[in-house]
C-alpha cells in the first residue's frame, strides 16, 4: 500500500503598519523573515487565506502566534508586544499522515515517544515531564508550553529540532501538541 502525501503552499496575509488596518500595507504570500524591509512597523494584519505564524523577532525567532483566516486589528495585544510583528511564516497545507517523535531532552535524547495525533498532556499520556526536542517526520505541528494546548506556541515542520532554546524561544519545554490540519 502506498501512502500519498502532499503539501500545498497557499496563503495570503496583508500586513499593516498601524492598528485597525491603517497606514501602509504589504501583501505577503510566502515567508517574510524581516517585515521591516517593507514596512516601518507592523501592528495589524488580515489573513485572507491559509494559516500563518507571526513572530516577535526577525528570522522567525522569539515568541510566536498562530493565525488562521480572519482579521487581527491589534497584533500588539494579541502577542503582547509593543513593537508588533517582525516576521511571518506561511504554513503549507498538509494532506496525508502526521508523525512526530518527541524527546524529553535536547539533541533528540532521553525518553522518546511517537505521536500521530494530537496530545493534550504528555505527562498523563506518556509519563514525560517535558519535551525539549523533537523530530517531525510528517505534517506540521504546534507545540504548546502547557497541557491542554495552552501557553506559548512553537511551530515545527518536517525535520529535526534539537534545541528549542536555539530557536529563540523564551520557553524551552512543551507539554502538549496539535497537528495543523487543512481545516485552518
Amino acid at each position: 500500500m502506498t501512502l500519498w502525501t502532499t503539501t500545498i503552499n497557499m496563503g495570503k496575509i496583508i500586513l499593516f503598519e498601524e492598528k485597525n488596518f491603517q497606514g501602509r500595507s504589504y501583501e505577503c504570500m510566502s515567508d517574510c523573515a524581516d517585515i521591516s524591509s517593507y514596512l516601518s512597523k507592523c501592528q495589524s494584519c488580515r489573513v485572507e487565506s491559509g494559516c500563518f505564524m507571526i513572530y516577535e523577532r526577525t528570522n522567525f525567532m522569539g515568541n510566536q502566534h498562530f493565525l488562521r483566516r480572519g482579521e487581527y486589528s491589534d497584533c500588539t495585544s494579541l502577542i503582547g508586544l509593543s513593537s508588533g510583528i517582525k516576521s511571518c511564516r506561511m504554513i503549507p497545507v498538509h494532506r496525508g499522515q502526521f508523525k512526530i517523535k518527541i524527546f524529553e531532552r535536547e539533541n533528540l535524547s532521553g525518553q522518546m515517544n511517537e505521536l500521530v495525533d494530537d496530545c493534550e498532556n504528555i505527562m498523563e499520556r506518556f509519563g514525560m515531564t517535558e519535551c525539549l526536542s523533537c523530530q517531525v517526520m510528517e505534517g506540521h505541528w504546534l507545540l504548546f508550553e502547557l497541557p491542554n494546548l495552552r501557553g506559548k506556541i512553537l511551530y515545527v515542520k518536517p525535520g529535526e529540532n534539537r534545541s528549542f532554546r536555539e530557536m529563540g524561544m523564551s520557553t524551552t519545554r512543551f507539554m502538549s501538541m496539535r497537528r495543523i490540519t487543512d481545516s485552518c
